[in-house]
């Protein structure tokens, strides 16, 4: 059974300004972008134009950023990580990070002033693989602690990276927990993306990082002369992504900014919660989350990106896995011209989504609260490719 629950923000103010995202201004975000093309392997990742499927659905515009390109990583992740760490580093050297190229930062005298730094973290692949990766492209090393029920793949592909990482018996904000603990008793460096009093920074740090790719979005977009998007559909774990693209979008647009939908996996809808409760503060989704999309198994809003969701979000989704089962299938089989994407378990919720809104009658009322029709330019973000090949194949091969 496809199903999805919706929960609408009633409080949405657009004529108003609530939590400042001014961080994710596109001129903050300028340095940002300007630090990760200093790595050799930066290289923008594709918008697909899914002219097709648009006009299948009757509306304007259908596009899909794809992050299955990203460094080499098969995932947007590592811009998060990645920039979290070169700010740490910046920090630690007194230096501003607009003069640490990654050459500079993987220097012999870099490392001299700083010696071996461990860096440690909880993921359930894509963010720990790119903190494994940066740790030791900068010639760090790093700690990595995974989710009861993680792909053993996606381990082996963050050891590989030459982490120390290990499957724990936890489920993920037990991880982070156990993450942040090892830092406070060894004296390394939690990167971590989920955020409480006192741990604020850093994910942050983590939030401007993702906003590489929205910036690309938008240069992309207007490098094809087509308008801003009406529509947005964000999936979410802990919502700093989602809260990264849509604070980039209200920083820039404001009151005119995309309507935007926040999608979760009905296990753990941490957000879609506290949406739901309604008092303005996040609240928790506790026990084992048994999901497929594995990157947004967390129970625990992150503080620093719930409070932009709560103020500028417009609906908050959750969704069964079979949802993003037809999302992959659907990008994996493309209709007529337009190109084939790959995207994981964690990436095509949001194509899921789309389509049920347009081909079954149960949400049509949905579709239309959400001013979903023929003037729709519609933007999705696969943030993962095929990260467990195996579980890839077996999806899209199945019939739902």
């Amino acid at each position: 059974m496809k199903a999805i629950s919706f929960q609408q923000n009633m409080h949405i103010q657009r004529s108003q300004l609530s939590v400042d995202v001014s961080f994710l201004s596109k001129a903050a975000i300028e340095s940002v972008r300007n630090f990760h093309k200093r790595f050799p392997q930066y290289k923008a990742t594709p918008l697909h134009n899914l002219k097709a499927l648009a006009a299948l659905y009757g509306v304007e515009s259908i596009y899909v950023k794809d992050e299955s390109f990203r460094f080499g990583l098969n995932a947007f992740k590592v811009l998060g990580g990645a920039y979290a760490i070169g700010k740490y580093l910046a920090q630690r050297l007194d230096m501003p990070i607009e003069s640490l190229s990654f050459d500079t930062l993987k220097s012999e005298a870099i490392k001299a002033k700083l010696g071996t730094l461990t860096f440690v973290t909880a993921t359930d692949g894509n963010h720990g693989r790119g903190i494994a990766w940066a740790a030791r492209e900068l010639g760090h090393k790093s700690v990595v602690y995974m989710p009861k029920g993680s792909s053993q793949l996606r381990l082996e592909n963050i050891l590989a990276e030459g982490s120390e990482a290990s499957i724990t018996s936890l489920n993920y904000d037990d991880a982070v927990r156990l993450a942040n603990q090892y830092a406070d008793d060894t004296g390394a460096i939690l990167i971590q993306d989920s955020s409480w009093p006192g741990y604020e920074d850093i994910p942050r740090w983590i939030i401007q990082g993702y906003a590489t790719l929205t910036d690309e979005t938008v240069d992309q977009i207007d490098a094809l002369h087509a308008n801003t998007p009406t529509h947005i559909f964000l999936q979410a774990g802990v919502g700093s992504f989602a809260s990264s693209v849509l604070g980039y979008f209200t920083a820039k647009y404001g009151g005119d900014r995309p309507i935007t939908i926040i999608v979760e996996p009905s296990e753990a809808a941490c957000l879609f919660k506290s949406a739901q409760i309604g008092d303005g503060k996040p609240h928790n989704v506790t026990g084992f989350m048994p999901t497929i999309m594995a990157g947004l198994a967390c129970g625990e809003p992150s503080m620093v990106s719930w409070y932009i969701l709560r103020d500028y979000a417009d609906m908050y989704l959750s969704c069964d896995d079979s949802v993003t089962e037809l999302g992959m299938q659907i990008l994996a089989n493309p209709t007529s011209t337009d190109p084939k994407i790959v995207s994981g378990e964690s990436g095509a919720v949001g194509m899921g989504v789309l389509n049920l809104l347009f081909n079954d009658a149960k949400y049509f009322d949905l579709a239309q609260m959400l001013k979903l029709d023929e003037n729709s330019r519609i933007l999705l973000i696969s943030t993962e490719g095929d990260t467990d090949p195996e579980n890839y194949k077996k999806i899209i091969e199945k019939t739902l």
